[in-house]
């Protein structure tokens, strides 16, 4: 696999109070004209092409601040959906890291299928090792999850797996890179248990736990948000599924 990219991740009102209590600007980012060609790519498959507009994949790229030539991890990549969209997104100057946990692969043989797949991208290097040690490349521009931060907190999983991925993050980035987090939104104050009884988790335990792990939140959008989500149903009722009440936070890793 080829291997090269840059993330030109420009600063957007650094916050440096701790705690839940800091608060970032809530974003609803433009889809600029500069991603149409990235979602356009002739590599993403059609079924990916019908879902942009639902999961507002413009606006999401825009928010994350890809940019041509970056290295960016797709972190938990499951069917590979927007480590296909960052391929093109970042061009051949890039490089994008796809990590599927072993966890995963093994409990489901179509994401070990989905992690060859993109492994087939010139640009693209799979990499697999257990949830609670991902082994990321050092120097990255932009780690990147979608709805699967809740995973991080399965009762099947170590106590403190989320700990230890969000410090492999923080030590994967750049000085000034971003950790961009997308999950289903659980009702405030949802115990971690929600995580395997609705696969959702509450926004400020996520604010919690990576700005212990030495972050900054940079931003957060409402994008995704959906006031009819009574949050407290699982993901994959057929009455909500495909339609759940999403945030998206940006951390930034300190210069």
């Amino acid at each position: 696999m080829r291997r090269s990219v840059i993330l030109a991740a420009a600063a957007v009102l650094a916050l440096s109070a701790a705690g839940c209590s800091q608060e970032a600007p809530k974003e609803v980012a433009a889809a600029p004209a500069g991603y149409a060609a990235a979602l356009a790519e002739p590599s993403r498959p059609a079924e990916d092409r019908a879902r942009d507009a639902a999961r507002h994949t413009e606006e999401t790229l825009a928010f994350a601040q890809v940019q041509p030539g970056q290295t960016i991890v797709d972190m938990i990549i499951g069917g590979g959906y927007f480590t296909r969209v960052f391929s093109a997104a970042v061009g051949p100057e890039g490089r994008v890291i796809a990590w599927q946990p072993a966890e995963l692969i093994a409990y489901q043989a179509s994401y070990g299928e989905s992690l060859t797949a993109v492994d087939s991208l010139a640009n693209v290097d799979a990499l697999r090792s257990p949830r609670a040690a991902p082994v990321f490349p050092a120097n990255v521009d932009l780690v990147f999850t979608a709805q699967n931060y809740h995973d991080l907190h399965l009762k099947a999983n170590a106590a403190d797996t989320a700990t230890r991925v969000n410090a492999a993050v923080f030590s994967a980035l750049k000085p000034g890179g971003l950790y961009v987090v997308i999950d289903h939104n659980a009702a405030a104050g949802a115990p971690l248990t929600t995580s395997d009884t609705l696969h959702r988790i509450d926004i400020e335990t996520v604010k919690r736990e990576v700005l212990a792990a030495g972050f900054v939140l940079d931003g957060e959008s409402e994008v995704l948000a959906n006031a009819a989500d009574p949050l407290t149903t699982s993901v994959f009722d057929p009455a909500i599924q495909g339609r759940t009440s999403q945030f998206i936070l940006r951390f930034r890793k300190p210069a």
